[in-house]
């Protein structure tokens, strides 16, 4: 096997040549696109003066290279992707022509076709699929692009920046020129060409600029496009009261596009949209999903200033643009939902994603030291740790100092390519601080560990909080530094009240709650005038993306669980009580061979919360929920998903016969005959009656079943419908062939609707019968390999949330999925890799499912031509058992 170039941190050198301006003309056509390229350099001030022109280029040929203003056309040659000339000056125009095939473009990176219209994806390295360009973070030019095509096939054409021209051509033909006079790096560019519709708005931002806001979809669904609109402008106006940040363009465009490997992308004044995080009408969008398009919309809104404006210097500081903008989209979504609800699933998020990934061998820092791929390192890490580390930093220096750093940030850096460090270091000179020990969670894979133990003195009214952090070893990092970790605590009263708090020897009271910062890897913090007893409410709101033991009692968690005054402990507190239950009966099943009952500790805690009226139905909904099976096998060093799951689901029926009754009050509470609206309080309504019907459909007797029949059929909303549908595929009701018919005539028309018909069903239906039924579904008429979403929707669902399923015995779940990315490698080598990462934690499960994972990784490792992309996350994990691909 040809050795994989592996791209390094260190070695990084600025580029040679600066692109001042590039003119780009296409002549769209699927199937032979011409892409003219006149493209101004200038030798970089630093660079040597013979050093050459080094442009990159995939799956490229030039039909014409020249100098402008030169007769002679200039020697050039081509190897690894990389065109090399000698430049005949310091400043010249280079036209280059390439010709192009959209159509035949599966891989869905550069320019390509999806559903018949024209568009681009281009991050992180797509734009050397459509030209010869240095295609590189770094540089930043000003485009100018023409596009021209069929006017009745495409008669929408748009690109980055303002339209400046158009031209009816006169043989069939159109034209639109734009341009963006703000300097971007390549894969910042767009293009769209289609028949589409269009919804339009107006904002006017606080410097008096009137923007016109345009959402483009197929015109089917143009008519769902109202919410996306609306989150768009309360994301603009949040910036601006929040950051004192206004758009800068006269034109603002979304378009949703149905074959997107992504989420969205932020591409300067032109975003390309997935269309699940644009479309949004009641029989199509969960409120979830709701939720997610106002979330999505808002952080490609934000790139404009944190990814556009200010962009990346290279992709080892990709987490400079996405875990900022991550920090910013989440506060936002706090304002506007609920900071508990949000907060609460930003941490689910990140321990059901991020925390298995840096537990794993493709564990790596925020700032990554290497790659192979890097569209492997669009990750959880990047993303959401990333946000994390920067919410750090706004609880160390405070909302004040952390928002004069970033308008220092701004002041420094608009319109240049920036480094982490070159961010850190705007947050020290704001606040004064040194950082120098802060920068280690950028640059040190792994999560910490902290393990608390305290004492309490009742004769002196002293509390003694003792605490230690180790970070487990990560590939490549064997050794770690203490990190630099803000622990956010209260110490509460046996009423649940907040005691102050004071620091012996401290100068002054610190108040209810404080944050004491942990540099060392051991710190004892000694409180004076705790006048009783304590309970410790420590890392209150996740104040930092480590794993902790507060060394607390059954007692104590039940406690915190009915009584803090922190939303987020609240939660945590019944979380870890759950988990050390279940952990518990796991145990005592392998020992006695039989399942336990319910400790009455859990069901009188459980009880306690289910009668709770004081909190909002959607953080009652979260309190209610155990644990996923995932997130318990996470906990354990060798995992039984088997086993995990029964234990788990015996835990769930247990609940919800003791307290059928309560979970019947809760239903008719907030069940609602209204017609269907969103809003974060009837989303939180819905939450928390949907549990209920979950909880009481463990126990399917005929007036259950009546309840779950008569929301499915009266329902006027794709949540309600799936609240009721999943589960009575779960509990088998006889009438789910029946049910699955109905919804499926629901849904048939709308491609995000389907989804869900299809991951519902993987995902409810136990045992192997899940396997066929995810084989039978790849068949389905309206499934496509093609469309990562449904790939996703079946493959995705079958192996991230149907445990039992996927890690059946014999090994067919893994067999597969490693057919399927085998398959999905020839065509679309992102999302093969993607799927890839549902083997990575094979060393942590029991021997005889780690085995038949393991060999289903050498298969692919062995599979001819495998791509960079699949080839670094299959080599990584099976790199911790020693084998090299």
């Amino acid at each position: 096997m040809s050795q994989r170039k592996v791209h390094n941190l260190k070695a990084y050198r600025p580029p040679h040549f600066l692109v001042e301006q590039v003119t780009l003309t296409f002549e769209l056509d699927p199937s032979a696109t011409r892409v003219e390229a006149l493209t101004h350099f200038k030798r970089h001030p630093d660079a040597p003066t013979d050093a050459p022109l080094q442009l990159h280029g995939e799956e490229l040929q030039p039909e014409l290279l020249e100098i402008v203003g030169q007769q002679e056309r200039p020697h050039y040659h081509i190897e690894n992707d990389r065109l090399t000339l000698t430049p005949p000056a310091e400043s010249f125009t280079l036209r280059c022509v390439t010709r192009i095939a959209p159509d035949k473009n599966s891989a869905l990176d550069g320019l390509y076709i999806s559903g018949g219209m024209f568009c681009t994806q281009c991050e992180a390295e797509g734009f050397r699929k459509i030209t010869y360009y240095p295609d590189r973070p770094d540089v930043m030019a000003k485009f100018r692009v023409t596009l021209i095509a069929e006017a009745q096939q495409y008669p929408i054409l748009l690109s980055n920046g303002d339209k400046v021209a158009t031209a009816d051509l006169g043989d069939g033909r159109h034209s639109a020129t734009y341009e963006d006079p703000y300097p971007k790096p390549s894969y910042l560019f767009a293009l769209v060409a289609g028949d589409l519709a269009l919804l339009e708005d107006h904002y006017t931002t606080a410097e008096g600029r009137k923007v016109t806001l345009q959402l483009y979809s197929e015109h089917h669904s143009i008519d769902q496009c109202g919410h996306a609109m609306q989150a768009l402008k309360k994301a603009m106006q949040w910036e601006e009261s929040r950051y004192g940040l206004s758009y800068d363009l006269n034109t603002y465009m979304i378009v949703a596009v149905g074959n997107f490997n992504m989420g969205a992308m932020e591409n300067k004044g032109l975003n390309i949209f997935n269309t699940k995080y644009v479309l949004a009408a009641p029989h199509v969008a969960t409120d979830a999903e709701y939720e997610a398009v106002e979330g999505v919309i808002a952080h490609e809104y934000f790139h404009n200033w944190t990814g556009n404006r200010i962009t990346c210097r290279d992709w080892f500081q990709l987490s400079l643009k996405e875990g900022l903008t991550v920090y910013r989209d989440q506060s936002f979504s706090a304002d506007i939902v609920s900071g508990s609800v949000q907060r609460i699933q930003d941490v689910r998020l990140l321990r059901n994603h991020q925390f298995p990934e840096d537990a794993g061998p493709t564990a790596h820092p925020v700032q990554p030291e290497s790659y192979i791929e890097i569209n492997n390192f669009y990750t959880s890490t990047i993303y959401n740790k990333g946000a994390e580390v920067i919410r750090m930093l706004e609880t160390l220096l405070g909302w004040p100092i952390f928002r004069q750093g970033m308008d220092l940030y701004v002041a420094r850096h608009d319109g240049q390519a920036a480094t982490v460090e070159q961010f850190i270091c705007c947050m020290e000179d704001a606040s004064g601080r040194d950082l120098g020990q802060f920068r280690l969670w950028y640059v040190q894979a792994g999560t910490p560990e902290l393990t608390f133990n305290s004492l309490y003195y009742p004769e002196s009214q002293r509390y003694v909080l003792n605490v230690t952090q180790v970070c487990p070893p990560t590939p490549g990092q064997l050794s770690k530094a203490p990190m630099h970790i803000p622990i956010r605590m209260a110490l509460l009263d046996p009423d649940g009240q907040p005691q102050s708090l004071k620091l012996v020897d401290g100068e002054q009271v610190l108040g209810a709650e404080t944050v004491l910062e942990l540099t060392t890897g051991e710190a004892t913090y000694t409180f004076e005038g705790v006048s009783k007893a304590p309970t410790p409410s420590l890392m209150r709101g996740f104040s930092a993306p480590v794993k902790w033991d507060a060394a607390l009692d059954r007692e104590a968690l039940a406690f915190l669980w009915a009584n803090d005054n922190d939303p987020f402990n609240r939660w945590e507190s019944g979380q870890i009580l759950a988990v050390e239950t279940i952990l518990d009966m796991v145990g005592l099943t392998q020992q006695n061979g039989e399942l336990p009952d319910l400790p009455e500790s859990f069901a009188h805690a459980f009880e306690t919360i289910i009668k709770d009226g004081k909190s909002e139905p959607a953080l009652l909904a979260l309190s209610l929920s155990l644990p996923t099976t995932g997130y318990i096998m996470d906990r354990m060093d060798k995992a039984d998903p088997h086993l995990v799951y029964r234990v788990r689901q015996h835990v769930r029926q247990a609940v919800a016969s003791r307290f059928r009754p309560l979970f019947l009050s809760l239903y008719g509470r907030h069940y609602s005959d209204e017609p269907y609206h969103y809003s974060p309080a009837n989303a939180g309504a819905r939450a928390l009656k949907n549990l209920a019907l979950d909880y009481l459909l463990e126990n399917p007797e005929p007036t259950v079943l009546a309840l779950a029949h008569k929301q499915f059929h009266q329902a006027d909303n794709i949540t309600d419908w799936l609240g009721a549908y999943g589960p009575l595929l779960r509990c088998g009701s006889p009438s789910s062939s029946e049910l699955t018919h109905i919804l499926y005539t629901r849904c048939k028309d709308s491609a995000n609707a389907l989804d869900k018909w299809f991951s519902t069903q993987v995902t409810m239906v136990a045992g192997p019968e899940a396997l066929s039924l995810a084989k039978a579904l790849t068949q389905h008429p309206d499934f496509s390999w093609s469309t990562p979403n449904k790939v996703r929707a079946v493959v995705g669902s079958f192996s991230g949330a149907n445990p039992t399923a996927f890690h059946a015995i014999d090994g067919s779940g893994y067999g597969f999925l490693q057919e399927v990315i085998a398959q999905l490698d020839e065509k679309n080598p992102q999302l093969a890799a993607r799927l890839c990462t549902y083997f990575t934690r094979w060393r942590r499960m029991v021997p005889e499912l780690s085995q038949p994972m393991q060999n289903a990784l050498q298969r692919l490792l062995d599979t001819p031509n495998l791509s960079n992309d699949t080839y670094e996350i299959v080599s990584k994990s099976l790199a911790e058992a020693g084998i090299k691909g």
